[in-house]
């Protein structure tokens, strides 16, 4: 996976910093969506009505979790995660993503706003081939620009 042992530390701190105070998206797919309905006790269509937004990428748009005014996610609630049982693979997988375990120097800059890489347990690549294919095989939902009325 191209990075040592020592680089492929992490626990997670609880720091809240990839669910808050910064711009950014949660992406969804139909499994995510089932997953937060069921944990919310509500029709996947009421998670993407209230809870979602669809932002336009190229030619279509993908489903996002929204933000609050402060751009925190949407179920930052109290100092937690209020799904976080429910919560979707992107944030099931983080910080073991593409592009930071295998791009050169991924790890690294990642650890600048992430406490937890570093610290704790070593990663096996077995651990990180399997976050690594859960990402993968987790498509967002899309649907072509222009149609519906949900661009938050």
């Amino acid at each position: 996976m191209g990075n040592n042992g020592e680089q492929r530390r992490f626990f997670c701190t609880q720091c809240s910093r990839c669910c808050r105070f910064e711009e950014g998206y949660v992406f969804l797919s139909s499994s995510d969506v089932e997953r937060l309905a069921q944990h919310l006790g509500i029709l996947p269509g009421a998670v993407i009505d209230e809870y979602c937004r669809w932002v336009p990428m190229g030619g279509v748009q993908q489903l996002s979790l929204q933000e609050q005014v402060n751009r925190d996610c949407v179920f930052w609630q109290d100092g937690g995660c209020s799904v976080y049982e429910g919560r979707p693979v992107q944030c099931r997988t983080y910080p073991f993503w593409q592009h930071i375990v295998e791009e050169a120097g991924g790890w690294e800059r990642e650890a600048a706003s992430c406490p937890g890489i570093g610290v704790g347990p070593r990663r096996s690549d077995r651990f990180l081939r399997k976050n690594l294919r859960a990402r993968a095989r987790n498509i967002p939902l899309v649907r072509a620009n222009g149609s519906g009325e949900n661009n938050r």
